[in-house]
């Protein structure tokens, strides 16, 4: 679908501020979108939307059920109705295993990884119901976690399997309404998190040993995101996987 056709459209991307969110948020505005940008640090929700007149950000804690109704309501108020959300704010959380996790960890990370997103997917479902013409699409940002898990990642891991049970149940629950909703799982872009985990300095790996994995621009993972976003109505994208070339992805463990 060209620039022409996607102006005027409405995105709405959460966890906009960092990494594959700012990513896709930039890469939505410059093809027409008009995007609202969510995040819990308005200073880097600004510097996401620093020169785009069709961006607005909206500071929001997903796991706060006000600021979710908030945000949508400021993205209604001012454009009237939502196509697309890019479901993405999450949190790696602890590295720890089953036996080791603390409570407060975990619920910290179901909190925004399941019922941040869940919170955003049923506040967009509302407005792609009430709206003329009905419907829209909603892309979740899952993980390569949600097929197969990396050492110590218990909570992240779950929550992430969790996200592939919302999006097959919006998707199912939509029908009706011309809602769609896809996942798209990613590995490996290039980003401050995977820095975190030592991707690129090495990663630990199912046996123990430690990995430097390759990576490949955020840029690229944004544009498999506008792909789906752009789909025609008609068309409904159930998953997408994109991984850096010789990631140890097939075959991990």
């Amino acid at each position: 679908m060209t620039r022409q056709h996607q102006l005027g459209r409405v995105a709405v991307v959460t966890g906009a501020g960092s990494g594959i969110g700012r990513a896709v948020a930039r890469l939505l505005l410059a093809e027409g979108y008009r995007v609202a940008l969510a995040g819990r640090r308005e200073a880097l929700l600004l510097e996401t939307a620093a020169g785009h007149a069709q961006a607005l950000a909206v500071q929001c804690d997903v796991t706060v059920p006000d600021d979710v109704e908030r945000l949508f309501g400021a993205v209604l108020q001012d454009w009237g109705r939502v196509d697309v959300l890019f479901n993405n704010a999450g949190v790696f959380g602890p590295s720890a295993s089953v036996d080791e996790i603390g409570m407060a960890d975990w619920e910290a990370t179901v909190a925004v990884n399941v019922t941040g997103s869940m919170l955003c997917a049923a506040a967009a479902v509302r407005a792609m119901k009430a709206q003329t013409p009905q419907g829209g699409r909603i892309i979740n940002n899952g993980s390569i976690a949600a097929h197969a898990p990396r050492p110590r990642t218990v909570a992240y891991t779950v929550t992430k399997h969790a996200m592939t049970g919302l999006t097959k149940s919006i998707e199912l629950d939509g029908r009706g309404f011309g809602i769609t909703c896809g996942q798209i799982d990613i590995g490996n872009a290039a980003t401050d998190l995977m820095e975190t985990i030592g991707v690129g300095s090495g990663a630990v790996q199912a046996d123990g040993s430690l990995s430097v994995e390759p990576t490949f621009p955020v840029e690229d993972a944004a544009r498999a995101v506008l792909l789906m976003a752009g789909m025609p109505a008609s068309a409904s994208v159930g998953s997408v996987v994109i991984t850096a070339s010789g990631m140890p992805f097939i075959g991990r463990g």
